[in-house]
């Protein structure tokens, strides 16, 4: 009975360790956008129906970055000048079947302050994937590959805060 107890104390030990380490490394959940006071609000230009901007407004949710609408009240505007999908074929069988995709995705975007002036130039980021494309399942891999582009989405929206995170410290 003795060296059950001793396993018990010796786990709840270790993970008191662990948890006293982990506060004192400076861990922070991802997720948390630090955008200096000085550019809050925050105005996401973009145009409309743009997946970006709802990836881009889903992560900022319960940050300490306002956001707003009106272009007065924004000490920075973070603008989606455009996003566009494309695909090409990657392989091909011996009979000139499509085997696989490659899918891009392309966002350019950049970030005027205040006053006018850029504080992050106009950028490109260029996303990409191979996608199979076997004879079977058509419309599983329709949705496939629509699921795909939204993770692009996602992905540009999560590079373009950690490239305005680094510009604005």
């Amino acid at each position: 009975m003795k060296p059950r107890i001793l396993t018990q104390i010796t786990g709840w030990g270790l993970l008191a360790l662990l948890l006293a380490l982990q506060t004192g490394c400076g861990f922070r959940l991802r997720g948390s956008v630090e955008i200096p006071p000085t550019y809050n609000p925050l105005r996401i230009q973009a145009p409309s129906g743009s997946p970006v901007e709802r990836a881009l407004h889903d992560l900022l949710i319960g940050s300490q970055v306002r956001l707003t609408s009106n272009s007065a009240d924004a000490k920075l505007t973070l603008r989606i000048l455009g996003e566009q999908r494309s695909e090409r074929v990657a392989a091909v069988d011996l009979n000139g079947k499509t085997l696989a995709y490659e899918l891009h995705y392309l966002v350019d975007f950049d970030a005027i302050g205040a006053d006018g002036q850029a504080r992050i130039p106009r950028q490109t980021l260029d996303l990409t994937r191979t996608f199979d494309n076997p004879d079977v399942e058509v419309l599983g891999k329709q949705l496939e590959q629509a699921m795909i582009y939204d993770d692009f989405a996602v992905e540009a929206a999560d590079r373009i805060l950690m490239r305005l995170r680094a510009v604005l410290r």
